[in-house]
């Protein structure tokens, strides 16, 4: 196994400038989705996939649920609907190696990356994202940590929030309460 799969990171401009070092071991929350084909046998293969990650164990994953798919006009109840899960694992891979292993898996179930002008809200047949990894926190373009969008999710902090009862959001704050304020606002 080559050591540059875990070699030590620097986030750039704006992060915390963290560093992790080839003996780190560190806990990430993905997310993983999927509103095309057939939802529980992708959401299925892509847990497995992540366990046979290198450097990685897969800890646990929520029970996938339904969700409505988003636009960014808000829900879209005509559009096919999604099954959600989150996952967390233990790993020794650099946070941009990790990132490239969920697009290769995404790619390997029929994922195609999204071409400049295209819409960034549209079905898939698998959606892999990084939610946090450690307490890292990262603007940089490449990569940014936690995921910017978790917060106003609740297909990833209710899941999340029933694999840990005290996770929490690095820079937003506890997942139970985040999911509290965002099942309070009307939709």
């Amino acid at each position: 196994m080559s050591r540059d799969l875990a070699q030590g990171f620097e986030t750039g401009a704006g992060s915390n400038r963290r560093r992790e070092g080839v003996h780190a071991d560190v806990t990430a929350v993905i997310a993983l989705g999927a509103n095309l084909g057939d939802r529980a046998d992708t959401i299925e293969a892509a847990l497995a996939e992540l366990a046979r990650l290198p450097l990685t164990r897969l800890i646990d994953a929520a029970e996938p649920r339904e969700s409505v798919a988003l636009t960014p006009s808000g829900r879209d109840e005509s559009a096919p609907g999604y099954l959600n899960t989150v996952a967390r694992i233990r790993t020794r891979l650099a946070p941009s190696v990790l990132l490239d292993h969920l697009h290769a898996i995404e790619e390997r179930h029929g994922r195609a990356r999204r071409s400049a002008g295209q819409a960034r809200w549209q079905d898939r047949t698998l959606d892999l994202d990084l939610i946090v990894y450690g307490e890292v926190v990262s603007d940089a373009a490449a990569l940014v940590l936690p995921h910017p969008r978790a917060a106003e999710r609740d297909f990833v902090l209710a899941p999340w929030l029933e694999l840990d009862a005290d996770a929490v959001l690095p820079g937003r704050g506890r997942v139970a309460d985040l999911l509290r304020a965002l099942l309070e606002e009307p939709r």
